[in-house]
């Protein structure tokens, strides 16, 4: 099953390294990661996703609380939680697909920031699911000259929070 864990850790050299390697030796796979800091400078959200049953995330989410640099970890997935991910594509577009391409962008609620036809980038934010379907069909309409996917982001529905007051 697919998880996505959230992260707070001490926003210092090395912290980044010591989560990404606890995964490498220990063989777990990090399908997409995501690093920035929050509203407190001195800590950084991560955010990323691992598949696994439940009693190997569950290991994995022990294990991160060990580290040091780890403030709080949650694993999002197993509670209501928004999910994003951001798609920048580029495509080059003959003019007689161009119509129908941006139908399927207005359709999906995108938006096209380039809209030259040799190098058209259209920016998409939705669910992985939605993305990867929106990227299929895209596709469909020229020839696609790069993705760029960010993987996954999300937050707690509702008054429940990933933050270093409820660590307390």
């Amino acid at each position: 099953m697919r998880h996505i864990i959230a992260i707070l850790l001490q926003n210092e050299a090395g912290a980044l390294g010591r989560v990404a390697g606890l995964f490498s030796t220990r063989g777990y796979n990090i399908e997409s990661l995501s690093v920035a800091p929050t509203d407190t400078p001195t800590v950084s959200r991560l955010t990323l996703v691992t598949t696994g049953n439940d009693a190997v995330v569950a290991q994995i989410v022990s294990q991160l609380r060990k580290l040091v640099d780890v403030v709080l970890v949650e694993d999002l997935t197993r509670g209501d939680h928004f999910e994003r991910e951001l798609l920048l594509l580029k495509l080059k577009v003959s003019a007689s697909q161009l119509e129908a391409l941006t139908a399927v962008v207005t359709e999906a609620a995108g938006r096209i920031l380039s809209g030259a036809l040799a190098n058209f980038v259209i920016e998409l934010t939705s669910s992985e699911a939605q993305v990867s379907r929106f990227l299929a069909q895209a596709s469909q309409f020229g020839e696609v000259l790069e993705v760029v996917r960010s993987g996954a982001l999300g937050i707690r529905h509702g008054t429940a929070t990933v933050s270093r007051v409820s660590a307390a």
